[in-house]
């Protein structure tokens, strides 16, 4: 018995070329995630609490670290390179893992809980008692001086509705303008920072 093959609708023919097309052509501009960089940073707190090391308190009592203000050079993960005075560029194949601004946060909030006798909490400007931000001024690679560089202006709110400020900074020489030369300088000077704003605190 002979079997014929029942012919495809035009329809349908025309369907499946149409979508094999846009299945070519997105194949060609379209990428299921951005290219990974060959460097990526965090940045890591050398003064870290111990383990099981603990502290107690009450909330209004307890200080509150704030994410700084940064602006939008620093608002990004690509590690910002100041050219001179009025250039900036990015590092090549380099970013972070997440924005500065957050990493320093955490950062900070460790180095000061490592200091012990307070409970130290990581916050935003509707949290209750003593906090401590600021503003980000610079964590980048400086190619003038060849140095990683971290900048940050601190504002400390007491109780009474008492403010101080103090600018901090901290500058570590490069070897090259790579990733896994800045990273580490940027780590060692951002440490170099939140050691002397513990300090200031107290």
């Amino acid at each position: 018995m002979m079997m014929h093959a029942t012919p495809m609708p035009a329809r349908r023919i025309g369907t499946l070329a149409a979508c094999a097309a846009v299945a070519m052509a997105l194949s060609g501009c379209v990428s299921l995630g951005p290219k990974v960089p060959d460097t990526l940073l965090s940045l890591t707190a050398q003064s870290a609490p111990a383990a099981g090391a603990a502290a107690s308190g009450s909330v209004r009592d307890a200080l509150v670290v704030l994410e700084p203000a940064a602006e939008a050079r620093l608002a990004v993960t690509r590690v910002p390179v100041q050219i001179d005075d009025a250039n900036i560029a990015y590092l090549k194949n380099t970013m972070w893992v997440e924005r500065p601004s957050r990493q320093f946060q955490r950062l900070l909030a460790e180095t000061l809980r490592a200091r012990g006798g307070r409970v130290v909490i990581e916050g935003d400007g509707s949290a209750l008692g003593p906090r401590l931000g600021g503003r980000l001024l610079d964590m980048g690679y400086d190619a003038r001086t060849r140095s990683a560089v971290v900048r940050y202006d601190a504002v400390r709110e007491l109780a009474g509705g008492k403010i101080e400020t103090r600018r901090f900074e901290s500058v570590v020489p490069v070897a090259d303008a790579e990733g896994k030369y800045v990273g580490p300088a940027l780590n060692q000077a951002a440490n170099a920072v939140a050691s002397a704003v513990a300090d200031w605190i107290g």
